[in-house]
């Protein structure tokens, strides 16, 4: 309701957000799914309303009608602080406990407690605009999509278990003891078979389930935006979705990008942010040091594989205290640097470095000049094998992105990431496994390299990025069975185990499979992006906890012995190693 419905007789139905007396008036807020409107009772108007006002709690369900009126009093912080309405008749639905925590945007509530009350939770605006930005934005994908004639198709929820990738949840079949469903990861080979089947473009908004271990961008079950198209290349591809992508961010945002979105290949990634998710938003750049700082006595440099550097823009002037937070940054556990080297480029053109001992005034000089840093910018170096430093520094850059202010929730930076690795290499198993899954294809111009050098070979993949996260990915399969074969043979599968898990789909390869590809972002990834969240939880409606629990239903959780015995089932508990064991 506005100003614009003043003097109408209106009927409002809702709970009760706070009431307010004031003399001989109540002032009663009611909330809904369409926001907070004041209600005023008079008592000299109505002794027995206002008295029922009065009665009032939070959160009780009420039922008003009433004239909407003018504010005397606006509020320029509420939509509808303009009017009022003056209740005639007054109704309570139904009365409410005390909330265990207060029902507003900043609220009182701490994650676990507002897990346990969800259904509380959701009431918040705050809560509540989410699920309707996820809304609007699934609404405006299958718009998009079916502009471009894809067709919705549903696929299979209890599927076969395939022993690629992450793990799977698997359900016990009544009907077949001792055999077991999985939940799909993603529907990869069911759309691959709409390909052959002729649906030249399919998509869904489907369920996906990874029994994987959780942080704020995971979730058990998570949500995909699933694509696939026949008789495309890459170019096709990324085409189709970087438009579905910018049109998203018109839609959403009111952001309109004119320019071809980036794109960066796995390997600068990997040389230059040490990310296959680069955020972009800002530069610092990695620069290898390995030349320029080896020879000089420094034992923890020269021994080392790998030193890279970044350059923070005016950060010369930081204290002690400063670089020893950064130090301890680095040496955490989850990071795993053994330590850090700066180099203060001061105003006057000197250097100030915590390896003056080692490195002369024209050493430092030209590692600054390597790293193209200015008077006032502080250097910060690591070293140690190449992989490992590398994501160590990566964190290192996102911490002083953060610091420096440069990484604005406001701001975006897609790119797209391509020519990944087609394998990556397992120490513990002392195997290749396919860093996408089994059914990416190569570029050709790598094939022959297959038997002789499995790490250069790279595929036919891509990723979208924004600002650090990865929305989606996908990749041009392989279609030819013979080749399809040569992969599994090089994945350490027989042929019998092939056919066994994938027999299905090499039979229907042979029946004119057409050249295809595909995509899947996570539509909660993309949601939470353009909300500003920092964990995907708050955009689904009832999420996991980073156990894997849902707090509010309590599962998961036991089964009687009835249904174990239908199911075949007996459980055997093993006694669980304490943590770290």
């Amino acid at each position: 309701l506005r100003q614009a419905n003043v003097g109408q007789q209106t009927t409002l139905a809702g709970w009760v957000q706070r009431t307010r007396r004031m003399g001989g008036m109540t002032f009663v807020d009611i909330r809904d799914r369409y926001g907070i409107t004041q209600l005023v009772l008079n008592q000299d108007i109505n002794a027995s309303l206002f008295e029922a006002a009065n009665k009032l709690g939070r959160e009780y369900v009420i039922q008003v009608t009433g004239e909407v009126a003018e504010r005397s009093n606006k509020n320029p912080n509420m939509e509808t602080g303009d009017i009022e309405i003056l209740v005639s008749d007054l109704k309570t639905l139904n009365e409410s406990k005390t909330p265990p925590f207060t029902i507003e945007d900043n609220t009182d509530g701490g994650d676990d407690i507002r897990m346990k009350y969800r259904y509380l939770d959701l009431r918040r605006n705050s809560v509540r605009a989410n699920l309707e930005l996820r809304h609007a934005m699934a609404f405006e994908t299958r718009r998009y999509l079916d502009n471009m004639n894809f067709l919705e198709v549903e696929t299979p929820v209890l599927i076969g278990s395939t022993p690629e990738g992450a793990r799977d949840f698997v359900v016990p079949s009544r009907m077949s003891p001792g055999q077991f469903y999985a939940l799909p990861q993603s529907p990869q080979l069911f759309k691959q078979l709409l390909m052959v089947s002729g649906f030249d473009r399919y998509f869904q908004i489907v369920k996906c389930f990874r029994d994987e271990d959780l942080r704020a961008d995971r979730q058990p079950e998570f949500t995909q935006i699933d694509c696939e198209m026949s008789f495309v290349d890459q170019e096709d591809v990324l085409q189709i979705f970087e438009g579905m992508v910018k049109h998203l961010f018109k839609f959403v945002k009111n952001i309109d990008f004119t320019e071809a979105f980036p794109r960066m290949t796995w390997a600068d990634g990997m040389k230059y942010y040490g990310s296959d998710k680069p955020d972009i938003r800002f530069d610092m750049k990695f620069v290898e040091l390995k030349e320029a700082v080896s020879g000089r006595d420094f034992v923890v440099f020269d021994s080392a594989a790998y030193v890279g550097g970044i350059c923070a823009p005016g950060c010369a002037s930081y204290t002690r205290k400063q670089m020893d937070e950064l130090t301890d940054f680095v040496k955490r556990p989850q990071i795993g640097a053994k330590g850090m080297v700066y180099i203060r480029c001061e105003a006057d053109g000197t250097f100030k470095s915590s390896v003056d001992k080692f490195y002369s005034q024209e050493d430092l000089k030209n590692i600054a000049s390597l790293c193209n840093a200015n008077p006032g910018d502080l250097i910060l170096m690591l070293s140690g094998d190449m992989r490992k430093t590398q994501k160590a520094l990566c964190e290192l850059r996102l911490e002083m992105g953060s610091r420096l202010g440069l990484r604005d929730k406001n701001v975006f930076a897609p790119l797209w990431i391509i020519d990944f690795p087609l394998f990556e290499y397992d120490e513990e198993t002392d195997r290749y496994y396919a860093m996408h899954h089994p059914f990416t294809s190569p570029l050709l111009e790598d094939i022959h390299l297959l038997d002789t050098d499995k790490g250069a070979v790279r595929s036919n993949a891509y990723d979208m990025v924004v600002n650090g996260v990865e929305l989606g990915g996908g990749s041009i399969r392989i279609h030819d069975s013979a080749i399809q074969q040569e992969m599994f043979k090089h994945l350490g599968f027989t042929p019998e185990k092939a056919e066994e898990q994938f027999g299905f789909l090499m039979s229907a390869f042979q029946y004119g499979a057409p050249p295809h590809g595909g995509l899947a972002f996570g539509l909660d990834r993309f949601v939470s992006l353009f909300a500003g969240l920092d964990s995907i939880r708050d955009c689904i409606a009832f999420p996991k906890n980073n156990s894997g629990r849902d707090v509010m239903i309590d599962a998961p959780s036991f089964i009687d012995q009835t249904q174990l015995d239908e199911l075949n089932l007996k459980i055997d508990l093993k006694p669980q190693a304490p943590k770290g064991v």
